[in-house]
């Protein structure tokens, strides 16, 4: 297959995301830490705001819930930067080589709160280098579901499912873009992403 378009995912891809950079500087205690993510400020908790919430509503209906933690909940808003960890560097290596080559296209849909993605476009000028971006809680669609996938595909006539690449760090995800005839790369830690794009024949 003659492969000429590359679809990135951006958290865990190219970005380095995760709460634990921001809350070890506000917990004693890792195993207290641990439990706030896991019961607290959660994964599907922060996926509504990756869907279109309001982080005022989401921080509001949290801490009503649990008021001994109003400080930390709210943190999850007002210093959500420092939940970054930096750009992943190999990863962006690649997509500057993907860039430098005329015949593939770049795009990127992502699961990402409306409100902090301008936080993620200014600190990282490698965001820039999309042809188009589906953002998730703009369009108020989270992956897997085919319709942010297919958001792409309507905005962007040109693209070919059958000769274009997805790439994501969930395997939910993947297989969300894999139903759209869509070639998937599920990037685990084992991943090595530009051999997986040299074996496509991209690089």
């Amino acid at each position: 297959m003659n492969y000429n378009t590359v679809i990135f995912d951006l958290g865990g891809v190219l970005i380095d995301w995760n709460p634990e950079y921001l809350y070890r500087k506000m917990f004693a205690d890792e195993a207290e830490m641990k439990q706030f993510l896991q019961e607290v400020c959660h994964g599907e908790w922060n996926k509504e705001q990756d869907r279109g919430r309001p982080f005022a509503e989401a921080v509001e209906e949290r801490t009503a819930k649990y008021p001994q933690y109003v400080a930390e909940i709210q943190a999850y808003h007002h210093r959500w930067e420092e939940m970054l960890g930096g750009p992943i560097e190999e990863n962006v290596a690649v997509l500057d080589d993907l860039r430098e080559k005329s015949d593939v296209d770049l795009y990127a849909i992502t699961n990402w709160s409306a409100e902090t993605f301008p936080i993620a476009q200014r600190d990282y000028p490698f965001l820039q280098y999309f042809q188009d971006t589906v953002v998730s809680g703009k369009l108020k669609i989270v992956k897997p579901d085919a319709r942010i996938y297919q958001t792409l595909l309507d905005r962007q006539p040109s693209i070919v499912p059958e000769q274009s690449i997805f790439i994501d760090d969930v395997a939910e995800n993947i297989a969300g873009a894999e139903a759209l005839k869509i070639k998937g790369i599920h990037l685990t830690s084992d991943t090595n992403l530009r051999e997986e794009l040299i074996k496509l024949g991209v690089l």
